[in-house]
């Protein structure tokens, strides 16, 4: 990456924090148009191109994102109704396509990558020159050509080529394939980075992001040593599947000014902070939408606030399901400065999630997002400090809370795209609203009897004849004796 071509991303480390094991930076990255990113810092995760439960006036307005993930799958669905897809038939005008189909602010990166993240397993598996994708309409092929195509049509801030990945990214490391199959992960990988290199339009803005393989650093060292020599002016920066071989890259000094995105599986921010640890900038964080949907308001902060450690450990947010926020006043985290906290309480919050009001969802969304933002910014801090107070407070803060998130005990919004499954044969995210009588054992074994013929109940049983319409004589008071139009409780 040469400082003199400003179609490049600019990546400068302000400070490295040497620490056991890791080198811990703090440093900026400026895009094209879009102006600087402190670092470390997080992309939002977007479904179809909008993050969920929030409208681009929501983001622009209420949060400080910088940028947002977004997968070329969910714009891509073939029909047959429809030759191409819309998206690459919009007029932009003066906006980069990506930017103006899906309506982000202009202040707002964009990444795009092949999948989500995490990615629905494909069956079939990826080939030579494509991948497998899944579309709205099922899965599909994407080859290498139409992916570069697409990256220089839509224009978006970030690109990260195509990586040989047949499996989901919550999978990586329990789920490896074979070492034939992980050779051929890398050899494939490679070759399309060479095509997107060579078929790449030198006038395109758009930064391209090496991916580095959920792989053991032995496979791919010859990989990592071609991007270090011959592709090293093309790149912009490095996109992370396994965060466990950044130690390996400090033998590959050209690689290092690079900045670096984590598209690692992270399910808690003692996660991130092992990460940056080690030497991660940036971030795409699969547990923001998930603790949102689960009614779960993230209150954890770093440099966790400092009282005496005991057995019992800090949760990492509070359920807002529980009946103990019905008349609670309360911010959803004290000294949060969000929206959600200055304007509403607890209990107005629970009322919505009850009555399954979208807004609920959106204000935990406004508050987890701007949570995220003040703990990035108490990381940069302690890295900037003289001398580095990171260590302490990553010790401090294992300590202090617990390992996991806490489980939501109501019921998730309706299932929408970013709610696919990643593996066959798992439970709905929400129980039917509607099921059969006798489902849980509730059939009534006198009714069920004379369906069936067995037994004979109400006023035939008695010998009586049940009218289905009374005697226009007949009083009204004899009708309201035996029972007529009455309904059993």
């Amino acid at each position: 990456m040469t400082k003199d071509t400003p179609e490049h991303v600019m990546f400068n480390v302000l400070k490295n924090a040497t620490v056991d094991g890791g080198v811990p930076r703090v440093g900026q990255l400026s895009l094209p148009k879009r102006g600087c990113i402190d670092t470390p810092d997080f992309f939002a995760l977007a479904s179809r191109g909008a993050v969920p439960h929030m409208t681009p006036d929501v983001i622009a307005k209420h949060t400080e994102l910088n940028g947002s993930y977004m997968a070329l799958e969910d714009f891509v669905e073939k029909s047959q109704k429809r030759v191409e897809p819309d998206v690459f038939n919009i007029n932009p005008g003066d906006r980069e396509a990506l930017h103006a189909y899906t309506a982000t602010p202009a202040s707002l990166a964009t990444v795009l990558g092949a999948r989500r993240h995490p990615a629905v397993i494909a069956p079939m598996g990826n080939g030579k020159d494509y991948i497998s994708i899944y579309t709205s309409t099922g899965f599909q092929k994407l080859k290498n050509k139409e992916y570069c195509r697409a990256v220089e049509m839509l224009q978006p801030d970030i690109a990260i080529p195509l990586a040989d990945l047949t499996f989901g990214y919550s999978h990586m490391r329990t789920k490896l394939p074979n070492p034939k199959r992980q050779l051929r992960m890398v050899e494939r990988t490679e070759d399309w980075l060479a095509e997107m290199v060579k078929l790449r339009n030198t006038k395109n803005s758009t930064a391209v992001f090496a991916p580095l393989l959920p792989v053991a650093y032995s496979t791919q060292w010859e990989y990592i040593n071609r991007l270090s020599q011959d592709y090293v002016e093309q790149l912009s920066g490095l996109a992370v599947c396994d965060v466990d071989i950044l130690p390996d890259l400090r033998t590959h000094k050209s690689l290092d000014p690079l900045p670096r995105l984590s598209m690692d599986f992270i399910a808690s921010p003692h996660e991130i902070l092992r990460q940056i640890r080690l030497g991660m900038d940036m971030f795409t964080l699969t547990f923001i939408n998930t603790v949102s949907d689960s009614g779960i308001a993230l209150t954890f902060s770093f440099p966790p606030p400092q009282t005496s450690y005991s057995d019992v450990l800090n949760p990492l947010g509070v359920d807002m399901w529980s009946p103990t926020h019905q008349v609670s006043l309360q911010p959803l985290s004290e000294g949060c400065k969000c929206y959600a906290c200055t304007k509403h309480h607890r209990a107005y919050l629970q009322h919505l999630l009850n009555a399954k009001e979208m807004l609920g969802w959106t204000l935990l969304q406004i508050h987890n997002h701007q949570m995220m933002n003040k703990f990035f910014r108490g990381i940069r801090a302690s890295l900037t400090a003289e001398p580095s107070t990171f260590e302490q407070g990553y010790e401090a803060f294992s300590k202090t809370y617990e390992a996991e998130f806490p489980k939501g005990t109501g019921e998730r919004p309706r299932a929408r795209g970013y709610h696919f499954k990643t593996e066959g044969g798992q439970a709905k995210i929400n129980t039917p609203a509607w099921e059969k009588y006798d489902a849980a054992g509730t059939e009534d074994p006198a009714l069920a009897a004379e369906m069936a013929g067995l037994a004979v109940t109400g006023a035939a049983a008695e010998g009586v004849e049940t009218l289905l319409v009374p005697d226009l004589s007949t009083d009204a008071k004899d009708l309201d004796k035996k029972g007529f139009a009455e309904i059993d409780p």
